[in-house]
């Protein structure tokens, strides 16, 4: 039997996962305001604080345009408020060119951005070793007695801190997924000409298990950066919270 969990898993796992990081962006914004009662400054810090994910952002995006052989223009990492009021917190300047590297070129920072994750997921927070015991021997206290353990590794707040810093700006923007929509439609139109041509139980047979584990590898990076997301969002939305009621402002 054919299995497509690694798709239910990786559609699971990333609309929470860019729901949590526009409310997690937004709660920040909200308490460094009210705290500071100064949009520049508030612009200012919120840069410094993801600047290694936006740095990281920025460079995946001109590193992929140079190894594609695209064109770049300008790059920037100085945040600019755009006119509908969002922030941009940076940007590479590309030359439009086919829709297959416009593609790659936009969803460079996804890819880099959860290398990065996976590298010290597994290479610095031993998480990958962490799992296989628990997968291996099903003891919930092992478990936690693992997860008790990390934050005593070497230059663990350090790790931790870059890879919510990457993980909540990996996500490509608008203006990256302007591709996104003409490769769809150039890979799908093959696609069901294969179907109907009576190649789709070959496929189903031969490709599909290989972009199950591959969507199945992306989920579980994506369910890292959650739950990242969700241990620093509630603190921060108490924060907020309790600065708010200090200072009788509020953002809404």
């Amino acid at each position: 039997m054919i299995s497509f969990s690694g798709f239910l898993w990786f559609l699971v796992m990333l609309v929470p996962l860019v729901v949590l990081q526009r409310l997690l962006h937004r709660e920040i914004q909200a308490v460094l305001l009210i705290i500071t009662r100064n949009p520049q400054l508030t612009v200012g810090i919120f840069s410094i604080i993801f600047f290694p994910g936006v740095f990281l952002h920025e460079l995946s995006h001109f590193l992929m345009a140079k190894l594609l052989r695209v064109r770049t223009g300008k790059f920037s990492l100085i945040p600019t408020t755009l006119p509908n009021g969002r922030l941009q917190m940076g940007y590479v300047e590309t030359e439009r060119s086919d829709v297959f590297r416009d593609s790659l070129v936009g969803a460079a920072p996804l890819i880099v951005g959860s290398l990065f994750v996976a590298y010290v997921g597994m290479m610095r927070l031993n998480l990958d070793a962490l799992w296989s015991v628990y997968y291996n021997y099903k003891n919930i206290d092992l478990l936690l007695k693992g997860i008790r353990a990390i934050p005593t590794l070497p230059d663990f707040y350090l790790w931790f801190y870059l890879v919510f810093a990457v993980s909540s700006t990996m996500m490509p923007s608008e203006s990256d997924r302007h591709a996104w929509f003409e490769l769809v439609a150039w890979v799908s139109i093959p696609l069901i000409l294969a179907i109907f041509a009576g190649a789709g139980s070959w496929m189903l047979t031969n490709l599909a298990p290989t972009l199950n584990n591959f969507l199945s590898v992306v989920a579980t990076l994506f369910g890292f950066s959650l739950i990242l997301q969700v241990i620093l969002l509630a603190p921060i939305m108490l924060i907020h919270r309790l600065v708010s009621k200090i200072t009788g402002l509020d953002v809404k």
